[in-house]
């Protein structure tokens, strides 16, 4: 098949149009970089079909955009009569299992069988939902993201978690469900507003932050590197994002150990978004908790202040938010970390940063007194406002 190409042994492994990952319980599966996928000359997405019947679905915006080219890319390369396109509602609101629902039953009005494949064009809400209706219908069945999002390229289009909000908890319901074909085109960055970059933004900064020193750097000298006609640098920063991830997600794909690296931005962050209504976006929110995590580290004593400033600072000078005064309480922070306790097999496991591109786990809830978790949240209050909010006056 075009594009794919087995790993040969456990690990990531990188070459010039993607990644091929090999994880050591035997899980499988390649992330593709792609120019022009909806072009009918490009046969990348329409080999990834196998002649199946095929269902894809996009939300409103993205049908907009790109709707009528994947439609003329569809009659072009599928067999007359073997697809459809859906347009399903999207946004965190609609991230239910009502969604998920209404997806499987417009699969099975459709006729689709379990040899056939759902195609996510979207970002990661609608891969998410995709994802899941796909896991769960049949039992199972092939899917495959088209990721039109820059949180959706180097975050959810290169792991295999799907889900859902329910019970008034950020992706309480889900499955690992790797997709079978992962495709990445950064042409579609293009047409992405400045909120939507600034919060892949937020997800490329925190592995950065954890895990790469000269990512950091490049971010802190170009934070509108997707703003600008940058294309080997945004190329540098892309790709290093997916690989960065894909190698702390690899030996760890389905979370038997649930001390995770990749969490940094994700203990505060999912009641931050689910406690404002999701007026604060989800790359919003990592980024809040990335700056209440570094402040945190320095209370602690496991981060030097000069370090904490330039993470902070990193995460206000790309245009993202480092406290919100109406969700940023002790008390509901408090709460936030009670939770991750309670999910994470009753350890903390916060991930803290304990240097530029090196990050630990705080791993007993005792390791954070209410006094410790009220300072780091009284530095970051006190800020100037252009540095403290960010320009989360868009609703999302």
């Amino acid at each position: 098949m075009t594009g794919h190409r087995p790993s040969p042994e456990p690990g990531v492994h990188a070459d010039e149009g993607g990644f091929d990952l090999l994880a050591p319980e035997g899980t499988g599966y390649r992330v593709d970089l792609t120019e022009d996928v909806l072009s009918p000359d490009n046969p990348l997405l329409a080999d990834y079909c196998e002649g199946r019947r095929v269902i894809a679905f996009l939300g409103p915006t993205v049908d907009r955009l790109y709707g009528e080219r994947l439609r003329r890319y569809l009659t072009a390369r599928l067999a007359d009569g073997s697809w459809s396109v859906r347009v399903i509602r999207t946004g965190e609101r609609h991230k239910t299992m009502e969604s998920v629902q209404e997806i499987c039953a417009v699969a099975k009005e459709s006729g689709l069988d379990r040899r056939g494949v759902m195609i996510a064009v979207g970002g990661g809400v609608t891969c998410d939902l995709v994802g899941f209706a796909a896991a769960i219908y049949g039992r199972g069945l092939r899917y495959i993201k088209v990721n039109t999002t820059l949180v959706g390229q180097i975050d959810v289009g290169v792991g295999v978690k799907t889900g859902v909000n329910a019970l008034g908890t950020k992706n309480m319901l889900g499955a690992y469900h790797p997709a079978h074909a992962s495709i990445n085109d950064p042409a579609f960055l293009r047409t992405l507003p400045d909120r939507q970059i600034r919060c892949g933004l937020g997800e490329t900064a925190k592995m950065a932050i954890i895990k790469d020193p000269r990512l950091f750097q490049v971010l802190e000298e170009h934070p509108d590197v997707f703003r600008q006609p940058l294309p080997q640098l945004q190329d540098y920063v892309l790709r290093s994002a997916m690989e960065l991830m894909l190698r702390e997600l690899c030996p760890n794909l389905r979370e038997h150990d649930l001390a995770r690296l990749v969490d940094f931005g994700h203990t505060f962050g999912p009641v931050i978004e689910t406690a404002s209504g999701y007026r604060i976006a989800h790359g919003e929110s990592v980024a809040i908790d990335m700056a209440i995590s570094a402040e945190l580290a320095r209370v602690l004593g496991l981060l030097g202040a000069e370090d904490c400033e330039r993470i902070v600072r990193l995460i206000s000078g790309l245009g993202l938010p480092v406290h919100d005064p109406r969700t940023c309480t002790p008390e509901l922070m408090r709460q936030a970390l009670l939770a991750s306790y309670e999910r994470r097999g009753r350890r903390l496991h916060l991930v803290v940063p304990v240097g530029i591109g090196a990050a630990a786990f705080v791993d007993d809830l005792e390791d954070v007194p209410a006094a410790a978790l009220e300072e780091a949240l009284d530095a970051l209050a006190v800020r100037p406002p252009e540095q403290r909010s960010g320009p989360m006056a868009v609703s999302h």
